[in-house]
């Protein structure tokens, strides 16, 4: 009965102190309260029968008749809690992905491309309250989902990202432009540009630094990453003869200083991942660094439970009386 209650008023409680000492007040006055006749012998009154010793029944039946008023005092109710969120502040955030021949590199296990791609599925799926868009550049670069807040969309165009679906290259500054017009028209509080190489900017036309120039005036902040280990790396340099690639070793070449310099004026970071951990290691702090500020409003229901122990009690007391002046009434 007790079960999921809680009580608006607990500090009726102290009051269940009262009842041991109403025990002890009744014993005290019991000699009082019943009549006594000296006589030299009981031999006629042996068989007094059962009823009498049920008595005490009658003060035990006030003293819970007591107890449960007293808990109708402290009003036991339930508590019915439901909750809406709402996203005060939301960012949107545009993931632009280097897909490159040089991405097929198997410094990272088992090659960047594939690396990333788990890596940024898990970084979705812990952003359930923003709005999330894929860019996608090698030679050039386009849009593979607008910024959209249906996450499944997102992860499934993430799966389809494979090498080979634009012209070979590195235009770091078409990727980043692309990502920049997906973003420009956003009214979230926060726009934020993911942007990971592992190489050089050797394609394109547009220039890095005007992509990044075009993020400043629009208030976008863009993280960079470079992706890659220190020295060599097995990638592929040629192609079989039947169009699979051939792989040897090529040393890694990023442009560190243009990545870091994308960042600084923007207001973001330069990362570098040389090895599977250190890019998980990565998108984690980017997600700790930009939180979305969610308002939680709760609604409390409350169910009173007090007029059942009142009942209870009612009921108890007029037992007690009705037994006090029927079957009791010769003992009393």
């Amino acid at each position: 009965m007790l079960e999921n209650i809680t009580f608006a008023n607990p500090e009726f409680f102290w009051l269940l102190l009262l009842l041991p000492l109403a025990v002890v007040w009744h014993i005290y006055k019991r000699k009082d309260q019943v009549a006594s006749l000296k006589i030299p012998s009981i031999v006629g009154f042996s068989n007094e029968g059962f009823l009498p010793k049920l008595k005490p029944l009658l003060f035990l039946m006030r003293l819970v008749a007591l107890a449960f008023i007293v808990i109708a005092m402290a009003r036991p109710q339930t508590e019915d809690i439901s909750t809406r969120t709402k996203t005060t502040k939301g960012i949107d955030i545009v993931m632009a992905i280097d897909v490159s021949s040089s991405m097929l590199a198997r410094d990272l296990k088992p090659n960047r491309l594939a690396a990333l791609k788990d890596v940024a599925a898990k970084f979705i799926k812990e952003r359930p309250n923003d709005r999330i868009g894929l860019v996608a550049y090698a030679g050039e670069g386009y849009t593979k989902t607008p910024i959209t807040s249906d996450k499944a969309i997102v992860l499934s165009a993430l799966r389809e990202i494979t090498y080979g679906q634009l012209n070979d290259g590195t235009a770091i500054g078409m990727g980043l432009a692309t990502a920049v017009n997906r973003l420009k028209e956003s009214k979230a509080a926060s726009k934020i540009i993911i942007l990971l190489t592992d190489g050089v900017n050797n394609s394109g036309f547009i220039e890095p630094q005007t992509a990044a120039d075009l993020a400043v005036e629009f208030g976008i902040k863009t993280y960079t990453i470079g992706l890659g280990t220190n020295g060599n790396a097995l990638s592929p340099i040629a192609y079989n003869a039947d169009g699979s690639f051939r792989y040897g070793m090529r040393q890694v070449e990023i442009d560190e200083a243009l990545l870091k310099d994308i960042a600084k004026v923007t207001g973001g970071k330069y990362f570098r991942a040389t090895d599977n951990q250190k890019l998980e290691a990565i998108y984690e702090e980017i997600n700790k660094l930009e939180k979305t500020e969610i308002e939680e409003f709760k609604y409390y229901k409350y169910e009173e439970k007090f007029r059942s122990w009142v009942f209870l009690a009612g009921g108890l007391l007029l037992l007690e009386w009705v037994l006090r002046n029927s079957l009791f009434r010769s003992f009393i």
